[in-house]
C-alpha cells in the first residue's frame, strides 16, 4: 500500500444470535438500518419465522440448565456481562448516538445507564424470594411455603425508542427470574442489540439463555405469540395499538403470561421497581407437615 494511502474501510457484518452462534438468516435477507436523518449505518440481517421458531428451540433447550442455576450463580453470571458491557462502552456510546441521534454526552449518559440497570438486575437475582416469597399461616399442623420460579421461554420485543438502555431493562429482569429468552430488536434500531448479542457470547451466559433477532416486529411477533413453547410474552415494543391487541389475542390461546405495552410512553431513566421482575415468575405452594 502507499505510504499515504487512505486504508480500506472493513464495514461491521451484524448476524442473529441463537443458540451461542451467530447465524445469517437463514433466508439470507437483510434490510438497511439508518439514522433519524436517514443515513445509512448498516445493514442488519432480517430474521424470518424460521429463525424464530430455531430461537424458540434454543431458549428451551437452555431453559432446565439456567432455571435450575443457583441464584447467586445467575448473580454472578449477570455480573459479569455488565463489566464486558462496560468495558466496550465506547463502541456502545457510537452505537447509541447513531441510531436515536443522540449528542455524544447524552448518548454516553445512557450506556452509563444501561451498565448500572444491568447491574441492579444482577442484584436481584438472590433477593426476590424474599419480597416474592412467603411462609404462610394455615389452620392445621403444616408448613405452608411459597417461593417464585420462572415461567419458562420468554419472547421479548425491544422498546422501538431507547436501543440499549430500554433493551436492558426488559431482557435484564427476565433473565434475572431464571427465565430464557428470544429478543426482537427495535426494528429501526437493531445495531446496540446484536452488539449486545457479541458480548453475552463472550460472558458465561449459557448458549441459548438469551437468543436476537432484528427485523420486522409485525413479522416476527405473531410466530413467537403463536409458539406453544414459549410461555410469556412482553409487548413493549409492539407500538403498533392494532399489532399489540392481535399478539395478546394470539398469546391467550395457548395461556400465555402477557405484559401489555404502557400507555404512555415510558421513562426508561425512572426506577424501575421490581415489576418487570415479578412479570414471569410463577408461584409454587408447598405443604409440609409439623413433626409428629
Amino acid at each position: 500500500m502507499p505510504e499515504h494511502a487512505t486504508p480500506l474501510a472493513v464495514l461491521k457484518t451484524y448476524k442473529l444470535f441463537i443458540g451461542g452462534a451467530f447465524p445469517r438468516s437463514e433466508s439470507g435477507r437483510v434490510y438497511e438500518v439508518t439514522d433519524p436523518q436517514g443515513n445509512w449505518l448498516a445493514n442488519a440481517p432480517l430474521a424470518s419465522r424460521k429463525d424464530a421458531r430455531d430461537a424458540v428451540a434454543a431458549a428451551r433447550k437452555a431453559f432446565p440448565r439456567w432455571s435450575r442455576a443457583t441464584a447467586y450463580n445467575r448473580g454472578q453470571v449477570l455480573y459479569r456481562v455488565a463489566e464486558l458491557l462496560q468495558g466496550r462502552r465506547d463502541q456502545f456510546r457510537a452505537e447509541v448516538a447513531a441510531a436515536e441521534g443522540l449528542s455524544k454526552a447524552r448518548a454516553r449518559a445512557a450506556v452509563e445507564a444501561a451498565v448500572d440497570r444491568w447491574v441492579w438486575y444482577a442484584g436481584w437475582t438472590d433477593k426476590v424470594a424474599q419480597i416474592a416469597g412467603s411462609s404462610n399461616p394455615v389452620a392445621g399442623p403444616y408448613f405452608n411455603l411459597s417461593s417464585p420460579e420462572p415461567t419458562g421461554v420468554v419472547a421479548v420485543l425491544a422498546p422501538q425508542d431507547s436501543s440499549l438502555l430500554g433493551l436492558v431493562s426488559v431482557l435484564a429482569p427476565v433473565l434475572a427470574g431464571g427465565n430464557t429468552a428470544v429478543l426482537v430488536a427495535g426494528e429501526r434500531t437493531p445495531l446496540p442489540a446484536l452488539s449486545l448479542a457479541e458480548v453475552l457470547a463472550t460472558s458465561d451466559v449459557p448458549a441459548g439463555v438469551v437468543n436476537v433477532l432484528s427485523g420486522r416486529t409485525a413479522e416476527l411477533g405473531p410466530p413467537l405469540a403463536a409458539h406453544q413453547d414459549v410461555n410469556a410474552i412482553d409487548l413493549t415494543g409492539a407500538a403498533d395499538p392494532a399489532l399489540a391487541a392481535e399478539l395478546e389475542a394470539t398469546a391467550a390461546e395457548s395461556l400465555k403470561r402477557v405484559r401489555r405495552p404502557a400507555v404512555d410512553a415510558e421513562d426508561w431513566t425512572a426506577d424501575p421497581g421490581t415489576s418487570r421482575l415479578l412479570a414471569f415468575l410463577e408461584t409454587k405452594t408447598v405443604w409440609h407437615p409439623m413433626g409428629v
